[in-house]
């Protein structure tokens, strides 16, 4: 048996006598005198001694994490938010972190929450640091010399993390000790404390132990008044044309004070966009420089030069950039040179088109022509301007050109966290729907708006109300967006190339096949298209509303039977029943139309029809099956009419379809496409028939193969020549 150096002895001693009795400090008499060389170890916050030096990062000097007093960790984490780690001096995991910890506290430090101005702007007083704008610190909890604050927290290993705001806890840090997730975590945070003030994909990070970020915003080159508040008046250079007002020395009143407003982006360019209209070719210097770095909009595309559609797009790319001359900058990058830059941009196939503006991406996924380009761009620029203020003539004026408009109604306790939020969501409805903001009482009267801020989308005058349980839900972005997304199409929108996936997939589609060469009966056919659709639309949240009465009833009579009886089991499974209030389980119906003379080859492929022969049609598909229907319950094709549509519709929509579909696919290819759905749709069921199938061939090939023994031993070759047998081995019989 092998015995531990006395050195080690003594050291888990010590640790084990210091980690039972947390509550007796380490100054205290009776334990100075018995570890001396510990006396002066206690981390204090108030002792400016007892902190490490500061350090030095991007060019910043950085005070040290502060080590919280155990004793008064309350009271020092009671205001704000506190990120607090937790650990032991002795825990090897809590050393091999450090560093990054170290790294992490010193890059946020020093990061600005917006671009920064003339100055560097690193004083205390300045709102335009990070904690000042947050109101977010670092710490750190020693447990071993607090062991009781630790427990009092439910600390139980080592390094553990942990947000706090206001002196309670918020949410504990799960996941990888590493740089990355925990930015990821703050990164979070942060946007739930200032929502909009974040953007994706987040800062580049340092590694551990460096001392200079590629994020850090260094004070502007020129600078023309000072920035800092705590600069005197008195002190600060005029501006040419300001004349200084008379101020009465005699007057020894105190005078308010007028907060100094922080703008939540930089101030939109002065410089003329796209001065002589033409695509700027970018470097990832220049790229890095002009477009991520500024507030100005750019629309580029990152090509390839042996690729066939870029080739095909590129003569609409150069008449892009000149009919946007002074309104549009356009760019290109060309990614064969460029390697690094669109890799780090994501760029995924050949060509990919973005919008850029301040620091923020969207794809763009639309039509490659130049009408749809130009088209695009002047969306984009409408939003570059962000989100309009209407009344309610303005509105109405607005109806008259867009299908689909989001409507954000604000009131005068409308917060600056709330419209920084709203301005978010514009570079994400380019190409899709129009957002405004109104505080109009006329509009609120008509869509019934009782409480504010509220949000809606307005599709031919009929409201869908975004539903907000709380002021977080108004400002969480994804959440919003996602809402947006399943809502921003119009009620009966045109099929195109670049929304047939959305209009197509997960839903039944009554698609009306029409030709606009025929114009009359083609206003004809939009007209009773949208009234079919609005006509089910009513129907499909009436019985929506009916199902879920009737659940609730249900409920609410099972509790009634169950106080009768006396039966306290029973009044308790009854309320814990919840209504679902969700629609997808139900099967969704949209409604498009397609050009039929446009995509006439696809529509003759997929659906038999021809527009020039057969006239406007109407067919419902249901792309995840590969089917659709042609003809109402008597046999004759579905029409373009309110009655047609909605018979049809009644007979297909249900469960159990009582029309018979057709198929857009070949027999084989349908074969194939059944085994794919069934797999997906019953995963447990196809493994047990994949292994069921790989069992019986397993068994069926040992048998033929046992069964072929038989048929070729040597041993019974001479019994089928007449020489061997079960009488002898030379086949005499007596």
């Amino acid at each position: 048996m092998r015995l531990l150096p006395v050195s080690l002895v003594v050291a888990l001693f010590s640790t084990v006598t210091i980690a039972e009795t947390p509550e007796k400090p380490l100054g205290g008499t009776e334990l100075a005198s018995e570890l001396p060389d510990l006396k002066n170890e206690v981390p204090k916050t108030e002792t400016e001694d007892s902190r490490p030096p500061p350090t030095i990062f991007n060019g910043v000097e950085v005070p040290a994490i502060p080590d919280i007093n155990g004793d008064n960790f309350d009271a020092t984490v009671e205001k704000g938010y506190w990120f607090v780690k937790h650990y032991s001096p002795y825990c090897g995991h809590c050393k091999a972190i450090a560093p990054t910890w170290q790294t992490l506290h010193e890059f946020y430090y020093t990061s600005k929450p917006v671009p920064v101005g003339a100055e560097a702007d690193t004083a205390s007083t300045s709102m335009n640091t990070f904690h000042a704008y947050y109101d977010f610190h670092f710490g750190s909890l020693d447990c071993i010399a607090f062991g009781s604050a630790c427990q009092a927290h439910g600390i139980g290993a080592f390094p553990t993390f942990v947000l706090y705001h206001d002196a309670k806890e918020v949410k504990r840090f799960e996941g990888a000790k590493e740089m990355q997730v925990l930015s990821d975590f703050i990164e979070e945070s942060l946007e739930t404390i200032k929502p909009g003030s974040r953007k994706k994909p987040g800062p580049v990070l340092p590694k551990p132990e460096d001392k200079q970020s590629t994020d850090f915003q260094a004070p502007l080159a020129v600078p023309e008044l000072p920035t800092d508040a705590s600069v005197p008046a008195a002190e600060k250079p005029l501006a040419k044309d300001t004349v200084e007002p008379a101020t009465p020395v005699a007057d020894s009143k105190p005078r308010a004070l007028i907060a100094t407003q922080v703008a939540e982006k930089p101030a939109k360019p002065t410089t003329t966009p796209n001065p002589i209209g033409a695509s700027k070719i970018f470097t990832a210097e220049t790229f890095q420089r002009q477009v991520t770095m500024t507030q100005d909009a750019w629309f580029i595309k990152f090509y390839a030069p042996w690729c066939a559609h870029c080739q095909a797009m590129a003569p609409n790319w150069v008449q892009l950039a000149k009919e946007m001359k002074g309104k549009l900058n356009i760019g290109e990058v060309n990614c064969e040179v460029e390697k690094r830059l669109c890799k780090d941009v994501r760029v995924r196939g050949f060509p990919t088109i973005a919008f850029f503006r301040a620091g923020e991406r969207v794809d763009y996924e639309g039509l490659r022509g130049l009408g749809d380009f130009i088209a695009y761009a002047h969306k984009a620029i409408e939003a570059g301007d962000g989100v309009q203020d209407i009344d309610a003539t303005e509105f109405m004026e607005l109806e008259e050109k867009e299908e689909a408009i989001f409507v954000y109604f604000y009131d005068h306790a409308t917060t600056s966290e709330d419209f920084a939020a709203l301005e978010r969501l514009t570079l994400s409805l380019i190409g899709h729907a129009r957002l405004v903001k109104t505080n109009s009482a006329k509009l609120a009267e008509r869509y019934k708006i009782t409480t504010w801020p509220r949000l809606i989308v307005s599709r031919d005058g009929r409201p869908t109300y975004y539903t907000a349980l709380s002021p977080n839900e108004m400002r969480d972005f994804r959440r919003v967006l996602n809402w947006m997304q399943s809502v921003w199409l119009p009620i009966v929108p045109e099929l195109t190339a670049s929304n047939s996936r959305e209009i197509m997939d997960g839903k039944l589609v009554v698609l009306g096949i029409l030709s606009r060469e025929r114009s009359d009966e083609f206003t004809l056919a939009k007209k009773e298209f949208k009234s079919a659709a609005v006509e089910w639309m009513d129907r499909e949240i009436s019985e929506f509303q009916r199902e879920r009465q009737e659940l609730r009833d249900a409920k609410q009579l099972r509790l009634e039977e169950a106080e009768d009886r006396g039966d306290r089991r029973g009044v308790a499974n009854a309320k814990q029943i919840r209504i679902n209030m969700d629609k997808t389980d139900h099967k969704e119906v949209g409604f498009a139309w397609v050009d039929g003379v446009f995509w006439d080859r696809w529509i003759r492929t997929t659906y038999g029809i021809e527009v020039a022969k057969d006239g406007e049609k109407v067919i419902i598909n249901d792309e995840d099956r590969r089917r659709y229907w042609d003809t109402t319950i008597s046999g004759n094709f579905i029409m373009p009419s309110r009655t047609s549509i909605l018979e049809t519709l009644k007979n297909v929509a249900s469960s159990h379809p009582t029309i018979q579909p057709k198929s857009t696919i070949s027999s084989f290819e349908k074969f194939f496409f059944d085994i794919r759905s069934a797999s997906s749709n019953h995963p447990f069921l196809s493994m047990i028939g994949i292994l069921g199938a790989i069992f019986a061939l397993v068994v069926s090939t040992r048998r033929r193969r046992r069964g072929g023994r038989g048929f070729f031993r040597l041993d019974e070759k001479e019994g089928l020549l007449g020489f061997g047998g079960s009488n002898g081995s030379n086949g005499k019989v007596d």
